[in-house]
C-alpha cells in the first residue's frame, strides 16, 4: 500500500496519537451491546500498532478510557475493565514478540488491583522492546495530567523560578515520548476531548468519520498522506531568519 512511499518521506511522524472513538456506535448499528464494539476496538488497536510499526512510527499513544468515562453505565465500565484483562491475556505475547513496548499512562488509583497487575505484567514483559512504544491512556485526562505534574514538581520543592516548560514536561505522564506529531480522532467528532492537552499543542489534527473498529491501514495511510502534505511552522514563518533584538 503506502508503506514504501511513507518510508521515503522524511516527514513521517515519530509519534501518532489516536482518540479511538465510535466503538459503541459501531456495535449499536449492528444491534449488539456496546461492549462488543470495544472488543472489536481492541482488535483494531492491535492491527494499528502493527501498521504503525511497519511504517517506521516510533510511538503510538491511544486514548482507551478517559477520566470522564466513569460517567458511563456501570455495565459498560465493568466490561471495559474486564476487557483489559482479556486483552492482556490474548495479545501480550504477540505484541512482545513483535517488538512493542507497552506503557500505561493515567491515574491507576481508581482501578482494581487485578487491572493494575495486568498493566504491570504488560509493562514488565515488554520493557526491553524498542521497535515501537505503545502508550495506553487509561483513566487519563489532559487537565489531570497537568495538575499531577504540578503537584509532583511542588512535592520535590521546586521554586517558581526553577519551573519552566521543559522542567514541567519531565513530570507529565507522557514524559517518555516526544510530543505527538499527528493527532487522529475517529468517529466523526471534531474535538480533542481532554486528551494530551499539554503534549498536542503543535500536533497536526486529522478527523475521520471512520468508526474505530473499522480503522485499518487505508485510514492510517490517508492520515499519513494528510500529515505529509502539511507545512509545520510551530508559530514561525518558512525560511525566515531570526532577527536580533534591537537594543
Amino acid at each position: 500500500m503506502l508503506k514504501s512511499l511513507v518510508q521515503q518521506d522524511p516527514r513521517i511522524p515519530r509519534h501518532v496519537a489516536i482518540v479511538m472513538d465510535g466503538n459503541g456506535r459501531w456495535a449499536k448499528r449492528r444491534f449488539m451491546p456496546r461492549i462488543f464494539g470495544h472488543k472489536h476496538g481492541v482488535d483494531a488497536l492491535v492491527r494499528t500498532v502493527q501498521a504503525c510499526a511497519d511504517r517506521g512510527i516510533e510511538y503510538l499513544t491511544v486514548f482507551a478510557f478517559s477520566s470522564e468515562n466513569w460517567k458511563r453505565p456501570n455495565d459498560e465500565v465493568s466490561g471495559l475493565m474486564s476487557l483489559v484483562l482479556v486483552a492482556v491475556s490474548k495479545y501480550l505475547t504477540k505484541l512482545e514478540k513483535e517488538g512493542v513496548r507497552i506503557r500505561i499512562v493515567g491515574d491507576r488509583n481508581a482501578v482494581s488491583e487485578r487491572v493494575r497487575s495486568a498493566w504491570q505484567q504488560a509493562e514488565n514483559a515488554t520493557a526491553h522492546n524498542t521497535r515501537i512504544t505503545l502508550s495506553v491512556a487509561f483513566n487519563y485526562g489532559g487537565r489531570w495530567d497537568i495538575v499531577q505534574a504540578c503537584r509532583r514538581a511542588l512535592a520535590l520543592g521546586l521554586r517558581p523560578e526553577e519551573l519552566d516548560e521543559a522542567r514541567l514536561n519531565q513530570f507529565m505522564a507522557l514524559s517518555h515520548a516526544p510530543d505527538p506529531d499527528l493527532f487522529i480522532r475517529t468517529g466523526g467528532e471534531m474535538r480533542i476531548s481532554n486528551f494530551l492537552l499539554w503534549q498536542a499543542a503543535y500536533s497536526e489534527l486529522v478527523f475521520t468519520d471512520c468508526l474505530w473498529p473499522e480503522f485499518g491501514e487505508a485510514e492510517l495511510d490517508a492520515a499519513l498522506r494528510s500529515y505529509a502534505s502539511r507545512e509545520r511552522r510551530f508559530g514561525g514563518v518558512p525560511d525566515a531568519q531570526p532577527q536580533a533584538l534591537q537594543a
